[in-house]
């Protein structure tokens, strides 16, 4: 007992002699980040260490350097004076954590990722500035950034209050490994060494130090012999049973106690090689650990583009694409019957009018980033000049489907010499067209993609959007890759001019949607105002027509009525731009979202859903009437008292746009649940049905 009080002593001692090292933190919903120090002061020209410290939320999650099959690194970069220097990360060895069919190396709970720095040899004192990102995961995943600043003293270094966070993280960064390595044809690992014996070794892991050699998610096979071990793999796509394979292996032993090493495994074809040229290639594989976190970087920015793709594939079935339709159905149907050249043509024309259009938008979107604005995926219908721009414009494509007007005649002769054979220009707009009707929606597998990719480097975002263009285009290219499937069209005939015309439909229907969804935006004096320039395109389309149809006609009084329609249709969307506002009327059961209320609703101990909808996202609107408006969710909120809070992102709404960010997403839907018992929310499928919110209440238990 007295001996117990002489050590709790000391220790007490110890710690009110220790002075904390330890940046103010960067404070988010998922976790608390700040940079460390293992001493309390420095001492000019000697290292000592600093580290980037996680304390994670329950459930979440960050990155080993190579995440597995998801997932992306943390990364840090560090500002210091002139003459400074900073090794890189010495990453503990993670846990592998499931995440449904794949396999991440995260870390969890609490970690600290520890850099040797050098302060400059004359220095009388030591600033280290820092940014870090990562990429932070439950449910979902969250991008996060901060800066962090760690001001240090001159003095003797003594160890800090931290000190002890570099000694949790020591225990599990891994030491050059006394074994050799061998990695078989059939990708085994044998390891060889004297003390290992069945009676010693309870189980073994190994993480690869790249991705893609090994399936991260297939079990890996032990079997322990005296003198050896072998760890047998699931082989991935790209294992070389003839190039050494490196990576951390976790040794567990029978007392549970854990043992991590560094190891390059020599194929098998190699095992004349010195003992020496093991150990010197073993002394690289901490090496090639930390300059890997580059390409795992890289891996994490493929993940993206692979789920980019993806949700651009997902996007020909959104209803927000519905309106277009329409043109791809038409222009497929003229393709049939035509030589493979020009199916080509039209192919690569549509595909490269959602290229540019998608790279226009990202262009957009970061211009408005870097000016402070929260622009976010189909930022551009929170503006009623747009929306009733779009709506003349689906007027006119369906008053040129019915047949008003033709496109290619005198009034639009240059674009018919630059279309040349097969309407090549029309493909390239309806591509273009497309994306701009397609932003309402986010697509499954989009949304964290691209919301990921605005918090990246300015190519990593047009990139992921280039690859939801390839996803969206896809349809059409086929038809460039696979000729044959052309063949499978009708073939043309004098029922395309009816299908031509009853294609006009869902134009127009396009453009009354866009009238409604203007009314909550500007109001009945909005509507006014655009049902008038619908009128006065509608005008102009008849003129055209009549030149068109008769041209022995003196024709410049219709060039006179095309003219005064086109400007009072441009004052039209000029006076929208600048009306005021009309306020969004709120449902009797629903309460408007903020910030605020939220947290009042939250500190009162009620559940709340919150529908982060808008009213130009018809995927929204849909699951709105299928799901949540359904008696049967309405009668369990009603039972259970759960608060209902819509936010309405049809206009900028900052607090919104935040709290999509906060949640991985750059537009809407976003649906969450926050259950009673006050666990974080529960982020529902943007693909509702009244079954799917019952289960998720069920299963919440509220």
């Amino acid at each position: 007992m007295l001996k117990a009080l002489i050590v709790l002593t000391f220790g007490l001692l110890w710690l009110a002699g220790a002075e904390a090292r330890e940046s103010r933190p960067v404070t988010t919903s998922h976790a608390i980040v700040s940079l460390v120090s293992n001493v309390d002061n420095f001492e000019p020209g000697k290292p000592f260490r600093i580290g980037l410290r996680f304390q994670m939320a329950k459930g979440w999650h960050i990155y080993w350097l190579n995440p597995g099959d998801a997932g992306e690194p943390p990364r840090l970069e560090l500002s210091m004076p002139s003459g400074a220097a900073a090794s890189e990360i010495d990453w503990p060895a993670p846990f592998r954590v499931p995440e449904g069919p794949v396999m991440t190396y995260s870390y969890i709970d609490a970690v600290t990722l520890p850099v040797t720095v050098t302060p400059p040899a004359s220095a009388a004192s030591f600033a280290i500035e820092a940014k870090a990102t990562w990429l932070i995961c439950e449910k979902i995943c969250v991008l996060e950034q901060g800066g962090l600043l760690l001001e240090m003293p001159s003095g003797a270094p003594s160890p800090s209050r931290e000190a002890s966070y570099f000694a949790a993280a020591d225990q599990r960064i891994p030491r050059l490994s006394p074994y050799s390595a061998q990695l078989s044809p059939n990708a085994t690992l044998v390891i060889s060494g004297a003390d290992i014996s069945p009676s010693s070794i309870k189980a073994v892991s190994f993480f690869p130090s790249k991705w893609g050699s090994i399936d991260d998610a297939a079990p890996q096979r032990l079997s322990v012999d005296h003198g050896s071990f072998a760890l047998a793999f699931k082989p991935a796509q790209s294992f070389d049973p003839f190039s050494p394979l490196s990576g951390v292996l976790r040794i567990e032993d029978v007392d549970s106690a854990e043992r991590f090493f560094s190891i390059v495994a020599t194929p098998a074809e190699m095992v004349g090689t010195s003992n020496d040229q093991n150990l010197a290639l073993a002394s690289i594989a901490k090496s090639d650990a930390s300059t890997n976190s580059q390409a795992s970087a890289d891996i994490g920015v493929a993940t993206m583009l692979f789920f980019a793709f993806l949700g651009g594939l997902f996007l020909n079935l959104m209803p927000c694409v519905f309106p277009i339709l329409a043109i791809k159905a038409l222009s497929i149907v003229k393709l049939s019957g035509h030589e493979r050249g020009l199916v080509r043509r039209q192919a690569a024309a549509y595909t490269g009018g959602v290229l540019l259009s998608f790279v226009g938008l990202g262009t957009l979107l970061l211009l408005l980033k870097a000016a402070g604005a929260a622009a976010g995926w189909g930022f551009q219908f929170q503006s009623p000049m747009f929306v009733a721009a779009m709506a003349f414009l689906f007027l006119l494509l369906g008053l040129n489907l019915s047949g008003v007007f033709e496109l290619g005649g005198r009034f639009v002769g240059i674009g018919d010499r630059l279309a040349g054979q097969g309407g090549v220009v029309g493909s390239f707009f309806a591509g273009f067209l497309a994306v701009l009707v397609a932003t309402p929606c986010t697509a499954p597998f989009m949304g964290t993609a691209i919301a990921a990719s605005l918090a990246m480097s300015p190519i990593a975002t047009i990139g992921v959007l280039l690859a939801v263009g390839l996803g969206l285009a896809t349809p059409y290219l086929l038809l460039a890759l696979v000729p044959s499937l052309a063949s499978l069209l009708p073939r043309p005939g004098a029922w395309m001019t009816i299908f031509k015309q009853a294609l006009a439909f869902p134009m127009y229907a396009s453009a009354a949607w866009l009238v409604w969804v203007l009314s909550q935006q500007a109001g009945p004096d909005g509507v006014a105002a655009t049902m008038t320039g619908l009128v006065l395109v509608g005008l102009a389309a008849w003129a055209i027509g009549l030149t068109q149809r008769e041209p022995e006609r003196i024709w410049w009084s219709e060039r006179a009525i095309v003219g005064l329609a086109a400007l009072g249709a441009g004052v039209i969307l000029y006076s929208l731009g600048e009306a005021p506002l009309a306020p969004i009327a709120a449902d009797r059961v629903e309460q408007a979202y903020s910030p605020a209320r939220l947290a009042a609703l939250r500190a009162n101990g009620q559940a709340v859903f919150v529908n982060l909808t808008a009213a130009w996202c018809i995927t929204c609107k849909i699951n709105e009437r299928v799901a949540l408006t359904s008696d049967a969710v309405k009668a369990a909120f009603a039972a259970r008292n759960i608060a209902y809070l819509k936010g309405d992102w049809t206009r900028a709404d900052l607090s919104i746009s935040e709290l999509l960010q906060e949640h991985g997403r750059d537009g809407v839907p976003l649906y969450l649940f926050y259950p009673t018992r006050g666990r974080g929310p529960i982020v529902l499928p943007q693909l509702l049905t009244a079954g799917v919110v019952l289960d998720e209440l069920d299963r919440a238990g509220s």
